[in-house]
């Protein structure tokens, strides 16, 4: 194997908070931020009770107007996402509703049409899988043992581990490809699909079958295969692909009502987020 390791701290398990406070793309309308802060609190890159920046803060880290980062903070205290308390110790705070959460999610799958969840889900697989492609060419020993670690310590006892380990393994594989453009594309789809896409770790059978396409991606980096790693990488997102497929037919079912999905059952980690 050849090269090393990107000199960034991209592999932080929190490194995608960067992104929910980069600047947004095109115009900065106030639905914008709304959806971005709502992707980042139902995926738990934001933590409930954790404090968001000032308004002013907010709106100079995305690239808005105030009033536009202050109607955002508006809705999501609408939808019971936030709380703002007044005083010295005050300001918006994050309320995660794991139940809110859930319907919310299931609203916005409703809400986009089968090209559009396919198109998210190409694009997000041309990345990812361009990723594991360089780094199975370029990755170091370092590199590899690394890979491991963060497949041991997955957690796949609920949605909410599996998603961040899925999220950890991801951006490191990015890190080690040595693009920054790819560690940051990786990061932004992070924030703004990875809540939508990785919906199928709802089920536990999805969840172990996430550590069955890591341990493949590792295989194929230990073997120096880029072909095989992409393919591995891709697959994993196209199943995931069809589940969301297959879960807003149930949802838009007439048999089905509103909030009728797949209910998983609730566990202590997916409480907190």
């Amino acid at each position: 194997m050849r090269g090393g390791r990107m000199p960034q701290a991209t592999s932080r398990s929190d490194a995608t908070r960067a992104v929910v406070f980069s600047p947004l793309e095109g115009a900065g309308r106030a639905e914008l931020v709304e959806q971005r802060l709502t992707d980042a609190i139902v995926a738990g890159v934001l933590r409930d009770g954790e404090r968001l920046p000032s308004e002013s803060e907010l709106a100079k880290s995305l690239g808005v107007a105030v009033v536009t980062a202050r109607e955002a903070l508006v809705a999501l205290r609408d939808k019971g996402l936030v709380l703002t308390r007044r005083g010295r110790d005050g300001g918006s705070f994050v309320t995660h509703d794991r139940d809110a959460a859930m319907r919310m999610t299931d609203a916005r799958v409703r809400a986009l049409s089968r090209i559009e969840l396919r198109d998210l889900s190409l694009h997000y697989a041309a990345i990812a899988g361009m990723a594991a492609e360089v780094a199975a060419d370029r990755a170091s020993d370092d590199d590899l043992a690394s890979l491991v670690e963060v497949d041991a310590r997955a957690d796949l006892g609920s949605a909410g581990g599996a998603r961040r380990a899925m999220s950890r393994f991801q951006l490191e594989i990015a890190a080690v490809s040595q693009s920054p453009r790819l560690v940051h594309e990786e990061l932004r789809l992070q924030a703004e699909s990875g809540p939508l896409l990785w919906l199928c770790l709802r089920e536990q059978a999805y969840r172990d079958r996430s550590r069955q396409a890591r341990v493949e991606v590792i295989e194929a980096i230990r073997s120096v295969d880029p072909p095989r790693a992409r393919r591995a990488t891709t697959d994993h997102i196209a199943a995931a692909t069809e589940w969301l497929i297959d879960e807003k037919s149930r949802l838009e079912s007439p048999q089905q009502g509103p909030e009728q999905g797949r209910q998983p059952a609730p566990d202590a980690e997916d409480r907190k987020g």
